[in-house]
C-alpha cells in the first residue's frame, strides 16, 4: 500500500526528531548545496517527504560528504518508507561525523522502531558517547525508556545472532543424510 493511500492522521512516523540536529559545517558548503539542504528542511516541515528527499538528494550531489546532509535525507527516507536508503544514509552520516549524536541517535531510533533492538542499542551506546547538550541527554534516555517499556510488554522475539554448535550441525546432518537414504531406499 502506498503512503499516498494511507490518511495521513493514520501514517506512522518511522523517525521522529523532536530537535533539530544542528547543522555545523554549513558555512564550508557550496552555494547549491545550501540551497538544495534549505529546500529540503522547508519541504520536511511542510511535510512533503518525498520532495525532501529529491532536495536533499540534490544537496548531497554538490556537497556528498555533508553529514547534517546524510541525516536529513535518511529522516526523509525513512518518512516516506524507504528503510533501506534512510539506514545507508543514516550509517554514512555517522561514519562521515562519528561524533554526531544525530546521526546515532536517528539510527538507534529507526532500528528500534524496526524491532531490531540490538541495533538500536549499539547505536545509542555511540549517541551517549556523542551527547554535549542535557536535552539530547533526555531525548536518549525517554528513546531507551520507551524501548525497554516495549520490550517488557512486547513478544520476545529471537535475535538469531547465537550461532548453532558442532553438536546440533551433525546431528542435524546425520538426520538429514538418514532421511535421503530412507527416501532413495523406498523408491526402489
Amino acid at each position: 500500500m502506498s503512503n499516498s493511500m494511507i490518511p495521513s492522521s493514520q501514517q506512522p512516523d518511522l523517525v521522529q526528531f523532536p530537535v533539530a540536529p544542528q547543522v555545523r559545517n554549513m558555512r564550508a558548503l557550496p552555494a547549491q548545496a545550501k540551497h538544495h539542504f534549505q529546500e529540503g528542511i522547508v519541504r520536511l516541515q511542510s511535510g512533503d517527504a518525498a520532495g525532501a528527499v529529491a532536495a536533499f538528494s540534490q544537496s548531497l550531489e554538490h556537497a556528498p560528504e555533508f553529514s547534517e546532509g546524510h541525516v536529513f535525507l535518511g529522516i526523509a527516507h525513512s518518512l516516506t518508507y524507504n528503510i533501506y536508503p534512510a539506514i545507508d544514509h543514516l550509517e554514512e552520516a555517522g561514519r562521515l561525523d562519528p561524533d554526531s549524536f544525530a546521526a546515532h541517535y536517528t539510527l538507534a531510533q529507526l532500528n528500534f522502531k524496526l524491532r531490531t533492538p540490538q541495533k538500536g542499542y549499539e547505536e545509542a551506546k555511540h549517541a551517549l558517547r556523542c551527547v554535549q547538550t542535557l536535552e539530547q541527554r533526555k531525548l536518549l534516555t525517554q528513546l531507551l525508556k520507551e524501548e525497554r517499556e516495549r520490550e517488557r510488554n512486547g513478544i520476545a522475539r529471537p535475535s538469531f545472532t547465537k550461532t548453532f554448535s558442532t553438536r546440533a550441525l551433525v546431528f542435524a546432518g546425520s538426520a538429514l543424510a538418514a532421511t535421503i537414504i530412507f527416501v532413495m531406499a523406498h523408491m526402489r
